[in-house]
């Protein structure tokens, strides 16, 4: 039997050192599920382990992509599938971490075929870039309720294929997202890490310190060229593109990265709480983690 440990929680939390030290303890890999580290070109504002927090773990799916490329969830079940089969011929156990949620679910669980349409996509797209945003969130608000409430409202990629779905078929997008499991060749022992509200949101704050002080104004400067590009719609970037675009003061952009930040986590916990199958547990409780583990392994096995 092979065995999928899965990590998931909000940001900051710190799913990247207790994925690590899992990854220490059982001499396994690690797969990420963040789908903003995919990209080689955004380091500092997606919060990117570096090579002294990954202590000499291997990572998969850290930097490997380019952020002209359009990565959907389908596509990396079907890359991570390959990566756990070539792992697993190696080791029972591997461990798989991130806050993107649809990704997650991807791969534990498979998603239906959902229909893709370029001319409509274009479409809407040219809707988006006419009449702005708020168009597309009321479209998928009085159409999919389900996927509107925990869809990052701010990403507008993410908005465009809700709508696009529903005006394909006729179904909520959400609707494809509830299929019944998959069968896999391994188990998931899914943990969501969590801590209390106040905390989480100070970590989140000087998070953003941190990525100030190391150069995030620099690293968004020197992607202008590719604003447009779905990986670059995303806090942290968008804020620095609307200082740049003189809409806002550096120090208002700060604070919106803060805020929005703190947003995306809600999003990122309310999504977290479908999985009925997770246990939430506080990531300073490193022990208890490995216990339960244990007892899982032990009960499966």
């Amino acid at each position: 039997m092979k065995y999928l440990i899965v990590i998931s929680g909000p940001t900051a939390v710190g799913k990247t050192s207790v994925s690590v030290a899992l990854a220490k303890h059982y001499n396994c890999e690690i797969l990420s599920a963040d789908s903003r580290q995919f990209f080689k070109e955004l380091n500092i504002g997606t919060a990117k382990p570096t090579h002294e927090e990954m202590q000499g773990v291997t990572h998969h799916f850290i930097g490997n992509r380019t952020i002209s490329e359009d990565y959907t969830a389908g596509k990396f079940e079907c890359d991570a599938l390959k990566v756990l089969d070539t792992i697993f011929k190696k080791h029972d156990v591997a461990i798989l971490v991130g806050g993107s949620g649809l990704y997650i679910d991807a791969l534990c669980n498979g998603l239906d075929d959902v229909p893709f349409d370029k001319k409509l996509r274009d479409e809407l797209t040219t809707i988006y870039e006419k009449k702005g945003i708020t168009f597309l969130q009321q479209e998928l608000k009085d159409n999919d309720i389900d996927y509107f409430n925990r869809v990052d409202k701010n990403n507008p990629y993410r908005l465009i294929r809700g709508v696009e779905v529903f005006r394909l078929t006729g179904k909520p997008y959400s609707s494809f997202l509830q299929k019944k499991k998959l069968d896999r060749h391994f188990e998931c022992i899914n943990i969501t890490l969590e801590m209390e509200r106040e905390m989480l949101y100070k970590r989140i704050n000087l998070r953003v310190d941190k990525m100030i002080n190391e150069g995030l104004e620099t690293e968004v400067k020197s992607l202008i060229m590719f604003k447009e590009n779905t990986a670059l719609k995303t806090v942290g970037y968008q804020e620095f593109f609307d200082y740049f675009d003189k809409k806002t003061t550096k120090e208002k952009a700060i604070e919106l990265i803060k805020r929005n930040s703190r947003r995306y986590a809600k999003r990122q916990i309310s999504w977290c709480k479908r999985d009925k199958n997770a246990v939430w547990m506080n990531p300073s409780n490193f022990s208890l983690i490995i216990n339960h583990i244990n007892s899982c392994l032990n009960l499966i096995n």
